[in-house]
């Protein structure tokens, strides 16, 4: 079943075509990465996703409903971590998930029970009285992610999400990633972490606005790599010319508890 279906689709800023006629399904339980060098489309794409700008052209399906005509429907049908933090810095945990149970219209007789079990799996129990001013890049992450998915969407997607953690951050993230893969959840993410990428599903790389591959991962460094040895960023810089650059990428030993607890389902 498909869960994100793109067709043909084009985002134009004056003469400037930022996306490029791309075509793209997602499908159900899949967890999809775009890469791309900054600059080219792959924010461009997420936002039209998101339904924060319609396409110049084409078509987007999210969960079966029309991102242009049924927005409304779209909206409840995702979950969405920003790249930026989208926090209130001075309100505490609590509170922060307490506005989304209202935003998404969750019942009112069960607001508190949600929060409290965002919470728990954000493992931020102790801190739900805490302004979030006080917290970690980690800790503002997990919080995000468990405000996200407070009304049960069924895509999650998540810009850049692990940008800016430390080691620690990161691996904690992962974990409830992970635990979300396990559940079947469809993921759409953007990132510049090659070692997270190559642990997705399949993988997706934008350049000029343009789709230029997509594929499992081995598939394409077997196709596009270059020989024994080669990893993605090989198959990326075949493709595009440039170095993806990760100011926060730590290496792949930080992926090991994600790829332990839901390795399983990459092909």
């Amino acid at each position: 079943m498909v869960a994100i279906d793109i067709s043909g689709v084009e985002y134009r800023y004056g003469d400037h075509k930022a996306v490029d006629g791309i075509s793209l399904t997602v499908e159900k339980g899949e967890f999809f990465a775009l890469l791309g060098p900054n600059g080219a489309g792959k924010t461009t794409l997420l936002n039209m996703l998101m339904t924060v700008t319609h396409p110049s052209a084409g078509h987007i399906t999210i969960a079966g409903q029309n991102a242009v005509t049924e927005t409304a429907q779209v909206r409840r049908s995702l979950g969405v971590v920003f790249q930026d933090p989208a926090l209130d810095d001075r309100l505490t945990a609590a509170e922060n998930l307490q506005i989304h149970t209202v935003l998404y219209a969750l019942p009112r007789s069960g607001r508190a029970d949600a929060v409290a079990q965002a919470l728990q799996w954000a493992s931020l129990e102790a801190a739900r009285g805490k302004p979030v001013r006080s917290f970690s890049g980690g800790m503002k992450r997990r919080l995000e992610l468990a405000r996200a998915l407070m009304h049960e969407p069924q895509i999650l997607l998540l810009d850049e999400p692990t940008i800016g953690l430390d080691p620690q951050g990161r691996r904690h993230l992962w974990e409830r990633i992970a635990s979300l893969r396990q559940r079947g959840m469809t993921v759409l993410m953007t990132t510049h972490n090659l070692a997270e990428a190559e642990l997705c599903d399949r993988v997706g790389i934008i350049d000029q606005g343009k789709l230029v591959a997509v594929g499992v991962p081995r598939d394409l460094i077997e196709a596009h790599g270059g020989g024994p040895g080669a990893t993605l960023e090989d198959v990326f810089i075949a493709l595009t010319g440039k170095q993806l650059f990760d100011e926060s990428a730590t290496g792949r030993d930080l992926m090991v508890g994600f790829a332990k607890r839901g390795g399983e389902h990459t092909r």
